[in-house]
């Protein structure tokens, strides 16, 4: 006879590739029932996936397992808000804000973050993106949104839609050659109003893409953003390692975990002879993600087709969504996702609201 405990040890053999531990001592909800001959398994992950690849490997492991038996394995997913820093609620229907921010500008970060946001998108989950870069916003252009958001009744923006992302900028509120020219408390202000005015519907995740630097932006969403976690975007070279650096030690300063690093413009590969050469450098990504004891997310390579595609209003998600690139923002998002997951769940919201009446 089988049980479920003989169950539960096969699946902790199983290392799911983006949490990079097993189900089991992740403390992820697994449901194991045997009747007769047959091996029920409900798994319910914290982090959206599309595709089956992960049923299927489960199923064969159990198999190799239990060759006599017949495996029904379910694999879904749930996104469950997640804690922020202290004292700090979450914001309307969103239920999880990620930073994604670099310590220099020119490493391709905000190209970075609205390819993440897609790629969540592409994944299932409902995923807005909020261009905090006040001073540059660049999301409008990659994101080919040309018109001005709508008012509700309550006064409140209506975020715009673009390829199933919904987003906001001050770029949608002023003509793109107008220079902001505003003083800190000003461009402070403007971040929340976004955030804050604007009439988000329902978000497993909320992208924050940051402005490069360690200044006014970046401390008040430390101060006033509920933020989950961070994401650093860097690329090879030694000037934008240091400056990377700067950002891992700001967040941790403020109590907000860093998901990981994303290692950009890793390497180039040449369109004529596929030659590939590391013209930034190599290796520095996973040297400062060991040096803090973080994850290396992906190596994303110097290419072409990355820039033109988000210059055109159509990111390489969308452009070209079975390509290579598209598969491998696919896979960083994920693991992104999957390492929020791991986090210490928010109750906050859940809690009913108490109601005290003189009868």
């Amino acid at each position: 006879m089988i049980n479920e405990n003989e169950v539960r040890e096969v699946l902790k053999s199983y290392i799911d590739p983006y949490l990079e531990a097993d189900f089991i001592n992740s403390k992820i909800p697994v449901n194991i029932s045997v009747v007769a001959e047959t091996i029920n398994v409900e798994i319910t992950l914290g982090y959206p996936f599309k595709g089956s690849k992960e049923q299927e490997d489960l199923t064969h492991l159990l198999q190799r397992a239990f060759p006599e038996a017949k495996i029904n394995v379910c694999l879904t997913w749930k996104v469950e808000p997640r804690m922020v820093q202290p004292g700090l609620q979450s914001v309307g229907k969103i239920k999880n804000i990620i930073a994604v921010a670099s310590g220099k500008g020119g490493v391709g970060k905000s190209t970075t973050a609205v390819n993440l946001a897609l790629a969540l998108v592409a994944e299932g989950a409902k995923v807005g993106i909020l261009d905090a870069d006040i001073y540059g916003p660049n999301q409008p252009q990659m994101l080919g949104v040309t018109t001005r958001p709508t008012m509700t009744e309550q006064k409140a923006m209506k975020p715009i839609m673009s390829h199933g992302l919904q987003s906001m900028s001050i770029g949608y509120l002023v003509d793109q050659n107008t220079p902001i020219v505003w003083r800190g408390p000003m461009v402070t202000g403007a971040l929340l109003q976004l955030l804050n005015d604007t009439e988000w519907d329902a978000l497993d995740y909320l992208i924050i893409d940051m402005p490069p630097g360690t200044g006014d932006v970046q401390l008040t969403l430390a101060q006033k953003i509920p933020v989950c976690g961070a994401v650093i975007v860097t690329t090879p070279q030694d000037v934008a390692l240091l400056d990377a650096r700067k950002g891992i030690e700001m967040f941790y300063k403020v109590k907000i975990p860093v998901l990981g690093i994303i290692e950009n413009m890793s390497v180039h590969v040449c369109s004529h002879c596929g030659n590939r050469e590391p013209i930034f450098g190599l290796g520095g990504g996973q040297k400062i993600a060991r040096e803090y004891d973080v994850s290396l997310l992906g190596q994303l390579p110097l290419t072409k087709s990355i820039r033109e595609q988000a210059d055109s209003g159509c990111p390489t998600v969308v452009a070209e969504p079975q390509s290579d690139i598209a598969m491998l923002y696919r896979q960083i998002a994920k693991k992104i996702a999957a390492r929020l997951s791991l986090q210490a769940q928010n109750t906050s919201t859940s809690f009913p609201s108490i109601i005290i009446e003189n009868n």
